[in-house]
């Protein structure tokens, strides 16, 4: 007796191979403003305060671009971490640019 095999045309939807692309969230910048008000050192205490890892000797090279260049990105990463840092250091009377992604 042959073996007799059913054959069925495949279901449309099984076909369909979804795609799952992973991105990373983006990052997003903190960036300290010069101003006419702030002392080196308030803001270098704002940033050993605040800025996760910060070291003494960072501190006062940002502080120094700050006052020379203008400004300085004193932290890069998620945003939710980002907005807390911006927060805490504008709140401590930084003067400080908007988040912007990096």
């Amino acid at each position: 007796m042959p073996i007799v095999a059913a054959t069925q045309a495949p279901d449309k939807a099984s076909q369909t191979v979804l795609s799952v692309v992973k991105k990373p969230y983006p990052n997003y910048k903190v960036i300290v403003l010069d101003d006419d008000f702030n002392t080196f050192e308030h803001v270098i205490k704002c940033l050993l305060k605040y800025i996760p890892a910060m070291t003494e000797s960072l501190a006062w090279e940002l502080t120094n671009q700050v006052h020379f260049e203008g400004l300085a990105i004193v932290w890069v990463g998620p945003q939710e971490q980002a907005e807390l840092y911006h927060a805490q250091l504008k709140q401590a009377d930084l003067t400080m640019a908007p988040l912007e992604p990096a």
